[in-house]
């Protein structure tokens, strides 16, 4: 099954382009492979949630954050798609990296972006296995609880 198969059978489908906050593309291709900025969890213009993670009063549950990195993934595959051709141009998921805006006693940050790679395994079958970075930050822009960010690598 295509990956934009994959995507409709999870009742997903492919949002609009966030467009940038600032200086830069959301997505740039560079023959065989974009590269995909920072996505935030922005859901028709509004985001998810803002805030740090962590477990207590006044901070993003870890669970919410998760599901705040399937969506910042979701808006990482539509700016790749956007350049590649669509979704079923894209092959593989090389590289992820996740920012997550953490509270000083929280170190959860690889089981919050994992909300980025299952989502990512979903889609692209065994091509969604990639390498990964899980990096707990003091804040993020706009102040979200996480940002994704990917290399994807596009079919011959």
């Amino acid at each position: 099954m295509s990956a934009t198969g994959r995507l409709a059978e999870l009742g997903l489908t492919l949002p609009s382009v966030v467009p940038p906050v600032a200086a830069y593309q959301p997505a740039v291709r560079d023959g065989r492979y974009v590269y995909v900025s920072g996505q935030l969890p922005v859901v028709d213009g509004v985001m998810r949630a803002v805030g740090r993670v962590g477990v207590g009063p006044g901070l993003v549950a870890p669970e919410v954050a998760q599901e705040c990195a399937r969506i910042s993934a979701l808006n990482a595959l539509a700016a790749a798609a956007a350049v590649a051709g669509g979704l079923d141009a894209i092959e593989r998921i090389v590289k992820v990296v996740g920012f997550v805006a953490s509270d000083p006693s929280f170190i959860g940050q690889p089981v919050v972006v994992n909300g980025a790679s299952e989502l990512f395994l979903q889609v692209f079958g065994d091509g969604g296995r990639h390498a990964r970075s899980a990096v707990g930050v003091l804040a993020l822009p706009l102040d979200a609880p996480v940002e994704i960010e990917l290399v994807a690598a596009i079919r011959d």
